[in-house]
């Protein structure tokens, strides 16, 4: 069976983009519901999702393991699994780790493009790795299943959390650096580590992270792919569009500046374009997500290929890392190793 998985979204969400979910046979959404919100503000997210799963529970509903993934293919409708772009809604309280992930957090950035508490975003001219806060915090996202996620996190802090993790950790959408040089794109060295460590990289079709950007070809995004799996093996890769759908062009700003400056902050654009870029042609929204099956096997995947990449990886590493260290019999065997 197929199951299709993307791994990262950050919508202006609505009942016509839940539709477009189904529209595009999505099984499962891993959505970002924090970004800068401290824990009080993330809790009014949750709320927030709360009424859209009350509201729509033919199309969504809410993700906690691998086996609510299997339930949505059944009952036709959308696994919707929690997860925060940053460290700041556990504040300076180790102690809310385990509280997020009983709400329902799945994953969580140990950084968003700057230095947090725990480590450094790929935004800083010097990357000090993980702090000793982040080595605590690490470890207990271990303890409880909470997925830590690198793909706002400078080099050095990336491959030092591979490092401590005892359980593997994800790049949820960023693409390779060999294809496309972009700050958040990821080297051969971190790409190695985290196949090596069991970990897994999304691809992402955000604009700033392709080739040719907003040009960019079906055919060339699945090259990737194909160059990829040859790179880090058939069995750690799966996509995480990082898709940022209806949104208007403040939110971005929000997104990169936050609270913590009072400046502009363009990131990955530039000044003469600081809004949201177009979409590639072939990835306009959740419905266009076949297409990726289609380049998929042009690029000459088979379909066992085809399958793992389009989300039956990501639903063995959900199934191996949501729950608690203590119930998860594979954990625990790659702890003690």
């Amino acid at each position: 069976m197929t199951y299709r998985i993307d791994c990262l979204q950050y919508a202006n969400w609505s009942e016509k983009i839940f539709r477009q979910m189904r529209e595009g046979g999505l099984d499962a959404v891993h959505v970002t519901i924090t970004y800068h919100e401290n824990f009080r503000e993330t809790v009014l997210n949750i709320e927030r999702w709360n009424r859209w799963f009350e509201r729509y529970p033919d199309l969504i509903f809410q993700g906690r393991t691998g086996d609510d993934v299997r339930r949505a293919k059944e009952t036709g409708r959308t696994a919707i699994f929690f997860g925060a772009q940053n460290c700041s809604p556990i504040e300076d309280d180790i102690g809310l780790v385990e509280v997020l992930h009983t709400l329902g957090l799945r994953f969580m950035q140990l950084t968003y493009n700057n230095q947090s508490l725990l480590a450094t975003g790929c935004y800083e001219a010097d990357d000090m790795g993980l702090t000793r806060m982040g080595r605590e915090v690490v470890e207990e996202m271990n303890r409880v299943g909470l997925v830590i996620d690198m793909s706002h996190s400078a080099e050095r802090s990336t491959l030092e959390a591979i490092e401590y993790s005892t359980r593997p950790i994800a790049i949820t959408h960023a693409n390779p650096e060999f294809w496309h040089p972009a700050k958040r794109n990821k080297s051969d060295r971190v790409l190695r580590a985290l196949a090596e460590s069991g970990g897994m990289l999304g691809f992402s079709v955000y604009p700033h992270h392709l080739q040719g950007g907003s040009g960019c070809t079906l055919e060339s995004f699945c090259s990737m792919i194909a160059q990829t799996a040859e790179l880090m093996g058939i069995d750690r890769i799966g996509i995480g569009t990082d898709l940022c759908q209806d949104h208007p062009d403040s939110v971005v700003e929000w997104m990169r500046t936050g609270r913590w400056t009072k400046k502009i902050d363009y990131g990955e654009g530039s000044a003469a374009a600081p809004g949201f870029p177009d979409m590639p042609d072939f990835y306009g929204d959740n419905r266009d997500f076949g297409n990726l099956e289609t380049g998929l096997r042009a690029a000459g995947f088979d379909a066992e290929g085809v399958a793992k990449v389009m989300g039956g990886n990501w639903l063995r590493f959900f199934d191996e890392n949501f729950t608690p260290i203590q119930a998860s019999s594979d954990a625990g065997k790659r702890a003690a190793e």
